[in-house]
């Protein structure tokens, strides 16, 4: 028996009828018609293929160069031989060592497959059709992603001007203005990707008591190890104040365990119980908890990380400013950085000589580059080649 689509072709019609991507794309639910996917830049495995993985270098994804600690390598090898059982679903070893961290309740955190799983669904929980998400220009494409999928409208507030203290920054006042009745989620990153810019606690302190109650403010603060500011920008003293406010954080920057694919949430215990409701089962594996449990208690590891790429941040961008770039401040592992008119043929000149940049054209920065910060070799080796190209 040949099998009917929900079109009404068989099988034998398949050829004809044409089950190509727009052909599914009509019969998927209305928010995802017009979705685009996430861009992750390039094909990073077809170009370690291509060059090597030694002779590559990768500054495009804003990896962690200098690794995870070692306990946590060591704590995935002791998980290797139950893999054959689920793990823990409620992650309740890793949860306790983050409510210690944090200085909240367990019921406090929720775990997801890397902070993108969460973002996604704080939008899938919250927001819906006739309903409105407010984020800044410029602002992490999840954002966006997670609006579109939702079915809900995107109100894009414009970045801060070049002119300004923090170039294409959040722009908290106007930010603050585009909220409505209608407004379910305000979405916020700082340090922001792509632009590496922040805004300092008090200001966002402020910001936060104008907005209504029944707007739930996101926090994704997935570089907050990396800045230098510490305290300064760290949201977690206003979550007893303000129960509408979310945090996410990630295991994949300063901890560099990215390939692990670990997130987590700080909110109300109300919040984190309903969000519970759409948590994947066991959505974060058994070596994945047991290495982030690992990293969490090796302090020294990650501060000597955040050191080191502090270090190698300040002195990149004075090397490329002194090429007579445009270096936009940034409290990451990456600096956006301006080429002007020629950026996509320095990029293309770069890819040849196996230094990966990423592309900013996706969020409509075409004429800047994002380089994430690699250890000294690496941006030795970004320099030399970026001359040669400049030459």
């Amino acid at each position: 028996m040949s099998a009917v689509g929900r079109g009404g072709a068989t099988g034998s019609d398949a050829q004809q009828v044409g089950f190509d991507e727009a052909w599914f794309a009509e019969r998927a639910q209305p928010a995802i018609r017009h979705l685009r996917a996430y861009d992750p830049g390039h094909d990073l495995v077809a170009l370690r293929q291509r060059f090597g993985e030694a002779a590559l270098v990768e500054l495009g994804s804003n990896e962690n160069p200098y690794g995870p600690s070692p306990a946590a390598r060591d704590a995935i090898v002791s998980e290797l031989s139950s893999l054959h059982r689920y793990p823990d679903p409620r992650g309740g070893a890793l949860k306790r060592a983050l409510a210690g961290r944090h200085g909240i309740g367990v019921d406090n955190i929720l775990l997801g497959n890397g902070s993108h799983e969460l973002l996604m669904q704080l939008a899938q929980v919250f927001a819906g059709p006739g309903d409105e998400v407010v984020f800044s220009q410029y602002g992490f494409a999840v954002f966006a992603i997670a609006t579109q999928a939702a079915g809900a409208t995107s109100r894009v507030v414009p970045a801060l001007p070049l002119d300004a203290g923090m170039p294409l920054g959040h722009d908290l006042d106007a930010i603050a203005q585009t909220i409505t009745p209608a407004t379910r989620l305000v979405y916020l990153a700082n340090p922001n990707n792509p632009t590496g810019t922040w805004f300092a606690r008090e200001r966002f302190a402020t910001f936060l008591q104008g907005v209504p109650a029944h707007v739930i403010v996101v926090m994704d603060e997935a570089y907050a190890e990396m800045a230098d500011t510490g305290a300064a920008t760290d949201a977690r003293p206003l979550l007893a104040r303000h129960p509408n406010l979310v945090i996410t954080r990630t295991f994949s920057k300063g901890y560099g365990l990215a390939g692990l694919r670990v997130g987590y949430l700080l909110a109300a215990p109300g919040l984190v119980a309903v969000m519970e409701r759409v948590r994947e089962s066991f959505n974060v594996s058994g070596p994945a908890l047991a290495a982030c449990e690992a990293a969490l208690a090796d302090e020294a590891h990650l501060q000597g990380t955040c050191a080191r790429n502090a270090e190698q941040r300040a002195q990149l961008a004075e090397a490329l400013a002194s090429r007579g770039l445009r270096v936009l401040p940034s409290q990451t592992n990456f600096l956006l950085v301006e080429f002007g008119d020629d950026t996509a043929r320095i990029e293309s000149a770069l890819l040849e000589r196996g230094v990966v940049l990423r592309p900013m054209r996706g969020y409509g920065l075409h004429r800047y580059s994002r380089i994430s910060v690699g250890n000294s070799e690496d941006n030795r080796r970004l320099l030399a080649a970026l001359d040669e190209v400049l030459a």
